[in-house]
């Protein structure tokens, strides 16, 4: 049985903005998925300590007042997610989160952010891992497949549910459902162990970095710069 079989974490973040160095919080997610089955979740609503864009709440949904009211203090939200992830990551149970390094790096510069440990201080010195990223597989193994590759467009292709787009325990599920429809239709990906399946995604993020650079670079972006790290991102700049 492959690992798209066996238990899969999806995880996601809704957060305050587009930069991962910069956004908060504002919701997350943690689904246990068995066989594309949902076993169960956990879910936070947070404080951001910072007013939430219009244009962030139009997407998510979630308003100041309610953040306010209801959100618990976004540094427990922060230490509690990473105490979920890498209680799993210590058991060698794989996080699934499409685009993993934005959800990854956010979660890594809050807890930086409010002087918490980081994922590797409670991991024992090791960096999180195994993580397995739908979107970063899909741009490898149907590289040349025309579209959009957001979770929606993606998860259209492989005929799987999308109940609620950036809802943050809709999008873990279908992460997660998604992880597991892709390995059904590329024999060659299930048949990777999680640990291996995490190094290839090192190398093939790293490697569409590069092109893509040398993309933009050609059409007269000189100075363009596309960072090739994966799952998570060097916090140099994180404020």
């Amino acid at each position: 049985m492959g690992w798209h079989q066996e238990l899969l974490i999806g995880f996601d973040l809704e957060t305050t903005g587009t930069d991962p160095r910069e956004a908060r919080i504002v919701t997350g997610a943690v689904i246990e998925v068995r066989a594309g089955q949902e076993l169960g979740r956990r879910e936070w609503l947070a404080d951001p300590g910072v007013e939430i864009p219009a244009d962030a709440v139009a997407v998510h949904g979630i308003s100041n007042e309610r953040a306010a009211a209801e959100g618990r203090p976004a540094d427990q939200v922060a230490d509690a997610l990473a105490d979920v992830l890498t209680g799993y990551w210590k058991t060698g149970v794989p996080v699934v989160a499409y685009n993993a390094t934005f959800d990854l790096t956010l979660l890594s510069a809050e807890l930086r952010r409010h002087g918490l440990p980081s994922l590797s201080d409670r991991l024992g010195g090791l960096d999180p891992a195994p993580v397995i990223d739908p979107y970063t597989i899909d741009r490898r193994v149907d590289r040349y497949r025309r579209g959009k590759r957001n979770l929606e467009a993606v998860c259209a292709e492989y005929g799987i549910t999308l109940a609620a787009a950036h809802n943050a325990s809709a999008d873990a599920l279908a992460a997660a459902r998604l992880a597991r429809a892709i390995a059904d239709r590329h024999p060659k990906i299930a048949a990777l162990g999680p640990a291996e399946l995490h190094r290839r995604q090192v190398e093939w993020y790293a490697e569409w970095a590069a092109d893509f650079q040398q993309f933009l670079r050609r059409k007269g972006e000189a100075d363009a710069v596309v960072d090739g790290a994966w799952p998570l991102r060097e916090l140099v700049d994180a404020v």
